[in-house]
């Protein structure tokens, strides 16, 4: 397939691109002679860091939650074992609360003998291991057998994230999936991702669960967020300067205008002219940016969606398209890591309470499917 699309260069620079064997068609444009809205298009291609595959060179430090178990030397009765504070803090003995958050086990071991050697005459010498790991965890939810957060206890993989969740519900073949009838229970790997501090890492998850291709299996962080959404999703996002950024069910025919409409409007101050397309698998993402100002004034004709389309509305207008692809799809990641996220740690629809969104993230909460309130 060859799509006749416009690419903006990263300085500016308007280039022809033929793409091929694009398994997304990009979204439908009117005939040469009718004003078109689209204004330009641009391509991503999946890019992985290639200190992503190798194990963090970090040595493990302590947090909240982990157990440890302490002794000291020649004292048996001595030995328990006890828990990292949320403040931080570790108890031991008659030692008040030692500060050990960010230290290591070699750094935690002389601290404590430090200071318990201001209640003994002997210098004390302590024995410290690591028994639980609470504070490095990672998110792995979504169409996997065991969704749920897992601890890292040491350097991890995708592939081993992955079946510590017991895999993917994505792996039999489309047959098999209908007369099984279990079509709203299959991962959508195109639409699957990994989210690290608020950004979306290009990784293609059909070719590394697919294909076996080791180059897409990155080593976790803590924290990190691995979603699968269901491939029986019909919906189209619908984020930026709306009224209620949300998911608008898709029907045959919806078109920017329709799924604008479906987030009950845009904001004031909103820059029309600049409303953005997404379509495709999230590590090869196509970009498409649509006037949707000579749209709504009936001067050009309207853009048509398709089910998974990310339709975003800036308050600013974006000079180089490969900028204004990353804060799109790190908006979109983050909005759906904090639902799922929501709907693991059991925070009702109607608050956020209880998790955690940083000021100027980005980061905004689908809520229900519900019109606003009429006055």
């Amino acid at each position: 397939m060859k799509n006749d699309w416009i690419k903006v260069g990263k300085w500016g620079t308007v280039l022809a691109l033929g793409l091929s064997g694009c398994q997304h068609a990009p979204p439908r444009r009117p005939p040469p002679d009718v004003h078109s809205s689209i204004v330009a298009a641009y391509a991503s291609t999946n890019r992985i860091d290639p200190a992503w595959l190798q194990p963090s060179p970090q040595p493990f430090t302590l947090g909240p939650g982990d157990r440890v178990e302490i002794q000291l030397m020649g004292e048996p009765a001595s030995k328990v074992i006890t828990v990292v504070g949320p403040d931080g803090k570790l108890y031991f003995d008659l030692l008040p609360g030692l500060d050990v958050w960010g230290l290591t086990l070699a750094q935690t071991k002389p601290l404590i003998e430090k200071e318990y050697s201001k209640y003994v005459r002997e210098p004390p010498k302590v024995s410290i291991i690591l028994r639980e790991v609470a504070s490095r965890r990672v998110w792995i939810l979504g169409r996997v057998q065991a969704p749920g957060v897992y601890p890292m206890t040491g350097p991890m993989t995708l592939l081993e994230a992955v079946a510590l969740a017991g895999g993917t519900m994505s792996l039999i073949s489309y047959r098999d999936q209908e007369a099984a009838g279990v079509g709203e229970e299959l991962a959508d790997l195109k639409r699957s991702f990994v989210v690290r501090q608020g950004k979306c890492l290009p990784v293609n998850f059909g070719r590394l669960l697919l294909d076996g291709d080791m180059t897409q299996n990155i080593y976790l962080e803590p924290d990190d967020f691995i979603y699968f959404p269901s491939a029986a999703a019909r919906d189209v996002y619908v984020l930026g300067a709306v009224t209620e950024p949300r998911l608008v069910p898709y029907h045959e025919g919806l078109t920017v205008a329709g799924a604008v409409a479906g987030a009950y409007g845009t904001l004031k101050g909103a820059y029309l002219s600049h409303v953005a397309v997404v379509r495709g698998a999230l590590a090869q993402p196509q970009l498409t940016v649509v006037d949707f100002k000579h749209v709504v004034r009936g001067e050009a004709p309207d853009v048509t969606l398709e089910p998974g389309d990310i339709v975003y509305v800036p308050l600013s207008p974006y000079r180089y398209l490969d900028h204004y692809l990353e804060v799109i799809l790190d908006t979109f990641v983050s909005s759906a890591a904090i639902n799922a996220g929501t709907r693991v740690v059991g925070v009702p629809s109607t608050g956020t309470a209880g998790v955690f969104i940083p000021v100027g993230s980005g980061i905004q909460i689908i809520p229900p499917a519900a019109p606003p309130p009429i006055h």
